[in-house]
């Protein structure tokens, strides 16, 4: 889940500059996504998400970690995209419902990088999805993810990169 759990502290690291909707507003005159979601923050947390991927395939062979699942290329991406993506949906949806940017919104807020990820996994590469993700890998998932996202967010309020620490 690395690839996946790199892209959203890393667009928020390095973002900034023309926002993913171009400052325009859906049908209920809301922005569409927000200022937080940037292209620059777009492409270097994909980028990092997929770097960190490839190196950890580099390294695979050299940590006899056999009991996780083994990435290729493939599932290293569509984690990495589908991260920022789920990210970009929940915002999406957060902006309908009245949210602001920065409001918080447990469980979504959280879980929001582990379903686009599943989701582009399962449209792209349902094999390596189904070979690789078994219940006690989920329940991981599921349990470490609120954690390490709220140890990463209050990081990231303490270096300011963040305006909330959740």
């Amino acid at each position: 889940m690395v690839p996946a759990y790199l892209p959203n502290p890393t667009a928020a690291l390095c973002g900034g500059g023309t926002p993913v909707d171009f400052g325009k507003t859906w049908t209920d005159n809301r922005r569409i996504l927000g200022d937080g979601k940037t292209w620059r923050g777009l492409f270097f947390g994909i980028f990092a998400g997929i770097a960190v991927g490839f190196l950890e395939i580099g390294l695979s062979g050299t940590w006899h970690l056999d009991y996780l699942p083994t990435l290729t290329p493939s599932p290293v991406i569509l984690l990495a995209a589908g991260a920022l993506i789920g990210d970009m949906c929940k915002s999406f949806v957060k902006r309908r419902i009245g949210k602001n940017r920065g409001s918080q919104w447990p469980v979504a807020d959280q879980y929001d990088l582990v379903a686009g990820a599943f989701v582009m996994l399962a449209v792209f590469d349902p094999t390596w999805l189904m070979a690789n993700i078994s219940l006690p890998v989920l329940l991981v998932i599921l349990i470490l993810t609120p954690i390490l996202h709220r140890a990463v967010n209050i990081l990231g309020y303490r270096i300011k990169v963040k305006e909330v620490p959740w």
